[in-house]
């Protein structure tokens, strides 16, 4: 598969945004990236927000940014507290928060994706791309019961090690989730694994992502 580097015409990545709704689902689904991006960029300035997260969870919100954001330059964390599941019934406050991230100016924002059925996911992408128009957005996947995975079209590729690692520390960093039937190894594995055949990655691991504008500057 052809290949690409993560270059921009004007400056270095410096600053990376990543938009979750509940905790864990920016560790699922971009962990992997996350991990590779910060290690290859230790400057990296990192914006990690989770809107729904309180009490016992939001701990093990700060606990997984910790230890997926370790190799970091500088990291903001922003948990808020929206109730689970009701996020569009409360949009317009929602939408304050995503207005609040501008002064991020991010060179590379990293969401939920707009054919996710959780409705929450929706909502967060939806307001990512009327907050942030003219940037590069990528759409993360978050699996689950309601079989709603698509076709990525962005790659990223993961070395064996990685993707063992983002498997440990989803597994360390989330313990009120163990005990559900979709939260174990062989999931997260499993998904890398396919991606990772849909991308030709010799080491067989890949995060997958959606990617709705892309300019590419040929001179």
């Amino acid at each position: 598969m052809l290949g690409f580097r993560l270059a921009f015409t004007t400056h270095p990545l410096r600053r990376l945004l990543v938009v979750g709704c509940h905790p864990d689902d920016i560790e699922i689904g971009c962990g992997g990236t996350i991990l590779s991006l910060t290690r290859a960029q230790p400057d990296l300035e990192v914006t990690w927000v989770v809107l729904s997260a309180s009490g016992e969870r939001a701990e093990e919100a700060r606990v997984g940014a910790t230890a997926f954001l370790a190799a970091a330059g500088s990291v903001d964390l922003r948990l808020h507290e929206f109730r689970d599941g009701f996020l569009p019934y409360g949009g317009g406050a929602v939408k304050d928060v995503f207005e609040g991230l501008k002064e991020v100016e991010p060179d590379l924002v990293l969401t939920h994706t707009r054919s996710d059925l959780h409705q929450d996911h929706r909502l967060a992408c939806e307001l990512t791309w009327n907050t942030f128009r003219d940037h590069l957005v990528l759409e993360y996947e978050v699996p689950k019961y309601d079989g709603d995975l698509g076709a990525p079209n962005v790659f990223v590729p993961l070395s064996e090690d990685v993707a063992q690692e983002k498997c440990r520390l989803l597994l360390d960093s989330f313990g009120t989730q163990r005990g559900k039937h979709w939260f174990d190894e062989r999931l997260f594995l499993g998904l890398m694994r396919l991606r990772g055949v849909e991308a030709a990655e010799p080491s067989g691991y890949a995060e997958g992502f959606t990617c709705r504008k892309l300019s590419l500057d040929l001179r």
